[in-house]
């Protein structure tokens, strides 16, 4: 684990509680009543727990392990937000206003609508671009046409860009492609570069589509471990130190804050949706997630100074939001247990 958490000032985290410097390790009794509870959901894989920058509690019982790879499925979004502030803080992407035609210049597809001008790197985010879903039922055609890009940038807009929130992968996947030909380099060159190197984490290549564009916002493969990374970075407001203390920025100041901006609500849950990450309170504490099908999980608590990484069965079927509730509430548990 990199000395992500142990040397962050007072100014990278002004924005966050007062609480969050007065937080309590979660006890003993605490993580013994995690474990309780995971093994009572066989689908889980794993459960880590960072803890002010260390991990402090790792629970197997199932799956490739906490230091193996695994498909996270659209917590994929999640760090793919991530590689998008990183961009921005390298100058390939303006900022998250800029148009998602300047960055596919010549790329872009004939038969896009006028409205398709107007959708921005931010609208691509927070999933809010207007146009008709690829998910749900209409990902099956999606992910089988010819060209993905193509598909998910001519479907009709069923809402003003920057409207609700439709959650869509092809949405996703425009912004990876955008990342692409923004750079010159693939999604997955440019994560690694930018988001892996400094983290000192692994991102391995995974699924593309027909034209050589890496998936955007499925598939991607991280260990537990490397996303408590993810989260750390996010819990530090984008920097990342080195054990000599040494601070590198990774995402542009303020990038965290508006990223934890609600932008759209899940239809689902109800929850808020930013930048890649759904906005809750568990326990009374403000909560920041990603998730991805099948029960794969990234929570950061502000507060707490808690990271806790969540990995389950990837394959259908899926258990559906309840099981998301379930995974919600090891976390509560493991905040209430600690307040006992």
């Amino acid at each position: 684990m990199r000395a992500t958490a142990l040397f962050v000032s007072f100014a990278a985290i002004s924005m966050l509680p007062t609480a969050y410097a007065a937080a309590n390790e979660p006890s003993a009794n605490a993580l013994q009543t995690l474990d309780q509870q995971t093994r009572q959901l066989n689908r889980v894989h794993s459960v880590v727990v960072a803890y002010d920058g260390e991990i402090i509690h790792e629970l197997q019982q199932g799956g490739p392990g906490v230091a193996s790879p695994a498909n996270i499925k659209s917590l994929s979004k999640t760090v793919l937000a991530a590689v998008t502030g990183a961009a921005i803080e390298a100058g390939i992407v303006e900022s998250a206003e800029q148009p998602m035609v300047e960055l596919f210049g010549d790329h872009l597809p004939s038969g896009t609508g006028p409205r398709v001008n107007d959708i921005t790197v931010a609208h691509l985010l927070a999933l809010q671009a207007g146009l008709e879903r690829t998910s749900g039922g209409n990902y099956g055609a999606w992910v089988a046409s010819a060209n993905w890009v193509n598909d998910a940038i001519t479907r009709p807009f069923v809402d003003e860009p920057g409207g609700r929130m439709l959650y869509s992968t092809g949405t996703s996947h425009l912004l990876s492609a955008a990342l692409t030909y923004a750079s010159g380099e693939t999604t997955h060159a440019l994560a690694q570069r930018l988001l892996g190197k400094p983290l000192n984490i692994t991102i391995q290549p995974w699924l593309r589509d027909p034209q050589g564009i890496y998936f955007g916002g499925n598939d991607m493969q991280l260990s537990p471990r490397a996303l408590i990374e993810v989260g750390e970075l996010y819990r530090n407001d984008g920097i990342v130190f080195d054990e000599a203390g040494n601070g590198e920025r990774v995402l542009p100041e303020g990038w965290v804050e508006e990223s934890w901006q609600p932008r759209g609500t899940s239809r689902w849950t109800g929850d808020g949706y930013g930048y890649g990450w759904f906005i809750t309170q568990l326990a009374g504490e403000d909560a920041f997630y990603g998730r991805g099908y099948g029960g794969q999980a990234l929570f950061v608590i502000p507060e707490r100074d808690l990271t806790v990484v969540i990995t389950s069965d990837p394959n259908p079927p899926s258990p559906g939001g309840q099981f998301q509730q379930q995974l919600n509430s090891l976390v509560e548990g493991l905040l209430t247990a600690n307040d006992e």
